[in-house]
């Protein structure tokens, strides 16, 4: 990870740095933890087609990888991203890397996802097709085509339904080709979890995105709301994962969750406190740790349902 000197210093940055954060690492995680999450749900059923895990894992982590660099693109024809942005150095408006070729690490990305995806269509079937599809052009449209959703506060419903719902529930179906309404219960809080890392990078961008004319949803409720539903989306992430051990079959494991409870807290305190641009870019870094080690966490909890 780059520090924010080096961010700011475009000429300190080797190929491989500025490629990375092009990617954005830290969101990442929000890209596995719902695969992991979905995977071990299907583990308590049956047998994994680990051929199958792992062509969902890399076409999710292509597919966030092929969205961060379309939105990298499209921010910057828009104007979105200037020297004023508290957040990391966009590569395309930093000059760091030409449109085009952010356009054609964009277009790679995506075909690799797509690579990614043809196994998992001939074991579940075209629904992965429509899937995918519809998972790659929702990335493609959060900043890019004529009327962007990520500019009218919509990305967050993006996120929670993409990085949520229909990963963990697409991560099951490849496995078992059926749906139990644990996989939707569980998408709930990983897609809560997802979409309020959204949330921390708009709370920090909100008044550079207001001046860009980006109606993100932090613009459109204001700094004070938007810290409070930051607040509750974190909260409502740890009952609902304990809904499949309450109404269903399992056992108490799933509440190993609870044990991030002190990041989340600490994590709510930073965004609702400051506004600083490096305390809000490690509050979103901490974001992601909260997602990924409450996902690792709800899946030994999974697997240890099948002792």
């Amino acid at each position: 990870m780059t520090t924010e000197r080096t961010q700011r210093h475009p000429g300190a940055l080797s190929g491989l740095q500025i490629w990375l954060m092009a990617a954005r690492p830290r969101t990442l995680p929000a890209a596995v933890a719902p695969v992991l999450v979905g995977t071990a749900l299907a583990w308590t059923v049956g047998p994994l087609d680990w051929f199958a895990f792992a062509a969902a894992a890399l076409g999710a982590l292509f597919i966030q990888v092929g969205t961060n660099l379309s939105n990298d693109y499209s921010d910057a024809r828009r104007g979105a991203d200037t020297e004023e942005r508290l957040g990391p150095v966009r590569v395309t408006a930093g000059g760091l890397v030409p449109p085009k070729q952010v356009l054609v690490a964009t277009y790679a990305s995506f075909g690799a996802a797509v690579l990614c995806g043809v196994y998992l269509i001939i074991i579940a079937g075209p629904v992965l097709l429509l899937i995918g599809g519809a998972s790659i052009l929702a990335g493609v449209l959060y900043t890019g085509g004529p009327r962007p959703y990520g500019y009218e506060g919509l990305g967050e419903i993006f996120v929670f339904t993409f990085f949520g719902i229909v990963a963990v529930t697409g991560s099951y179906f490849v496995q078992r080709q059926a749906l139990e309404w644990e996989a939707f219960v569980l998408a709930v809080p990983v897609g809560l979890l997802a979409s309020a890392i959204l949330v921390v990078n708009n709370v920090r961008d909100l008044e550079t995105d207001r001046r860009a004319g980006k109606r993100t949803l932090a613009v459109r409720l204001g700094r004070a709301k938007t810290r409070v539903l930051f607040a509750v989306m974190i909260a409502l992430a740890y009952p609902t994962a304990l809904l499949p051990s309450i109404f269903g079959s399992f056992n108490a494991w799933p509440a190993l969750t609870l044990l991030t409870i002190p990041i989340a807290v600490a994590l709510v305190r930073t965004v609702r406190t400051h506004t600083d641009g490096p305390t809000l870019n490690t509050a979103l870094a901490k974001a992601g740790v909260l997602e990924l080690t409450f996902c690792l966490l709800l899946t030994i909890g999974l697997l240890l349902n099948q002792q």
